[in-house]
C-alpha cells in the first residue's frame, strides 16, 4: 500500500508470498524514496477489495 495524505491508501500490488511483497517494496523505495509504502495483510480475501486501475497508479506516481 501507498500511504497518501489524510489517512488516505492506495493498494500498489498484490501478492501470495511475503518474499515477492518485500522485494518488490524494496525496489518501490529506491524508485521513490520520498513516498511510504508499507505490506499490508489482507485477511479479508481479496475478492472484496476494488481493483487499482493502472491510469489511477500512474496519475499518483
Amino acid at each position: 500500500m501507498r500511504q497518501l495524505p489524510n489517512m488516505q491508501r492506495l493498494v500498489v500490488a498484490r501478492f501470495h508470498s511475503r518474499g515477492d511483497a518485500e522485494g518488490y517494496i524494496e525496489i518501490l523505495r529506491g524508485l521513490l524514496p520520498q513516498a511510504k509504502h508499507a505490506i499490508v495483510f489482507d485477511t479479508t480475501g481479496a475478492e472484496k477489495l476494488p481493483q487499482v486501475r493502472s491510469t489511477q497508479l500512474e496519475r499518483i506516481l
